[in-house]
């Protein structure tokens, strides 16, 4: 059986838990001073490339500047002609000033910027649409 649980007994905080019998398969919590950035997209500009960390650090207006891996970085952010051969780097894929779009994965934590991807989701009740990413179900959707 289906339910949802919600907790609203701490002023700070509102938990809403999904879930089917004993086990949860969704989860949120929101809090009112806290405006969560997750999900959200923005256009930013890269700031700096680390070739050692594979990845680079975009001014997208927050704070921190948030953290962009090579691998969660769109092919179509790549230069006209670039040839596919071995891995490829990061030097040779995006340059600093370059302008990027960008959507939050994870939200900035302690010291650290966020956590973001060139490959935007926007999510709907019934449908995700997803960038260039071919053979994907959902995990609620049976055969």
């Amino acid at each position: 059986m289906k339910r949802m649980l919600i907790n609203a007994t701490q002023a700070e905080e509102l938990r809403v838990a999904l879930v089917d019998g004993q086990q949860l398969y969704d989860l949120d919590i929101e809090s009112p001073g806290h405006e969560q950035k997750k999900a959200n997209i923005y256009k930013g500009i890269i700031t700096r490339v680390e070739p050692s960390l594979e990845a680079a650090f975009v001014d997208y207006g927050a704070d921190r500047h948030g953290f962009l891996p090579l691998k969660e970085i769109s092919r179509t952010y790549f230069p006209n002609g670039y040839s596919f051969k071995g891995r490829p780097n990061i030097k040779e894929v995006i340059k600093e000033g370059q302008e990027v779009i960008i959507q939050i994965e994870k939200e900035e934590r302690g010291n650290k910027g966020a956590a973001l991807t060139t490959f935007i989701s926007l999510a709907g009740s019934y449908l995700v649409l997803m960038q260039k990413r071919l053979n994907e179900q959902g995990r609620r959707i049976q055969e």
